[in-house]
């Protein structure tokens, strides 16, 4: 416990003791700055978890929603309506052969896709 207050004190001791005063202009740059950048990460683990979530999870492209289909890597809102428009599929590869998605998009999602009955 000690350590850790020690730790924290250590970290702190250059806030308290600075004697230059930030502009509030530069202030107002560095804040909206850091949260741009934390806007960015958030976007990017938001991501992580909504593809971790899905990823063992197969999705029917007969049957999933466009909000489904667009939770898998590089589907956008027009790809989705494409797959849809495009149904039924007997094969998930359909989606290549029938010129629905470029070969490499196809290939992130494959392993994600199924194409069953509705």
């Amino acid at each position: 416990m000690r350590l850790v207050l020690l730790a924290i004190s250590i970290a702190l001791a250059p806030v308290g003791c600075t004697t230059k005063k930030e502009n509030p202009d530069e202030l107002r740059q560095k804040t909206a700055q850091t949260t741009a950048e934390l806007k960015r990460e958030a976007q990017a683990v938001a991501q992580g978890v909504r593809e971790g979530w899905n990823r063992d999870k197969l999705v029917n492209v007969n049957s999933a929603s466009k909000s489904q289909l667009m939770d898998l890597p590089g589907i956008t809102s027009e790809r989705a309506d494409r797959i849809i428009g495009g149904r039924p599929y007997q094969r998930a590869d359909e989606l290549v052969t029938r010129g629905i998605l470029p070969k490499a998009e196809y290939d992130k999602i494959s392993g994600q896709v199924i194409a069953g009955n509705k």
